[in-house]
């Protein structure tokens, strides 16, 4: 009620109410009220922009959308892993940036995956050669990683996110 200097509970229930009727808030299973999906939207406009050739102008017409469903398939699944280091550079993976990590013990030659190698994590490409699964950098100042004892996948990265 301070918060929001109404001199009345009923006043506050209402608000929240129509909140909840509009998408803004939910309910959890405890009985609090919680943000809902659609308060994290943010406007996305229909047209690209080119990162090449210039184009006119882009059209008025614009979505609505949340990061959170743009970059998360499984939220119970997924987590935010930040970046250290700049072994991964060409791969466009940059030290502080946050990798979407998608887990599962699985992942396909070629992924970019969060591995834990002779029991220290690490991201890195998986590949495998004639000698078996190793993880490959994407900068030429570091080595193909090949594990002495243990490589297990810990997640697949599924996206990312850069703050300049």
């Amino acid at each position: 009620m301070g918060l929001l200097g109404f001199a009345s509970k009923s006043a506050v229930k209402k608000l929240l109410e129509r909140l909840e009727v509009d998408g803004m808030l939910e309910r959890t299973p405890d009985g609090d009220w919680a943000p809902a999906p659609r308060f994290f939207e943010r406007v996305i406009a229909h047209e690209p922009v080119p990162a090449g050739v210039p184009i006119s102008t882009l059209d008025d017409a614009f979505d609505q959308m949340t990061i959170d469903r743009f970059l998360i398939s499984k939220p119970s699944e997924t987590l935010l892993v930040r970046v250290k280091g700049d072994s991964m550079i060409n791969a466009g993976i940059h030290s502080g940036d946050l990798a979407v990590v998608e887990r599962t013990n699985q992942a396909a030659l070629g992924k970019v995956v969060v591995a834990v190698v002779d029991d220290e994590f690490t991201l890195k490409t998986l590949g495998r050669d004639k000698d078996g699964y190793h993880l490959l950098p994407a900068n030429p100042n570091y080595p193909v990683i090949r594990p002495k004892g243990k490589l297990e996948i810990f997640g697949v990265v599924v996206g990312l996110v850069r703050k300049y």
